[in-house]
């Protein structure tokens, strides 16, 4: 599980991608689950949650995009 002290969508995209599976936790935020390089929404989850998957994700997919 990777510790995050900060939420910094791109350092996390980088981290997601390129463990593939796993959990993370944000402070602030709280735990996440990812499988397949895909942050996942958490099963109890608000909208902040819904945000920072979205968020997240989409910074994958530009990531993706340039290699």
């Amino acid at each position: 599980m990777r510790m995050f002290k900060r939420y910094l969508p791109k350092l996390i995209a980088k981290h997601v991608s390129r463990i593939f599976n796993g959990r993370i936790y944000i402070d602030g935020r709280g735990g996440y689950h990812f499988e397949k390089g895909i942050l996942l929404v958490p099963v109890k989850a608000q909208q902040h949650h819904y945000d920072t998957v979205n968020e997240v994700n989409l910074e994958i997919k530009r990531l993706r995009e340039v290699y």
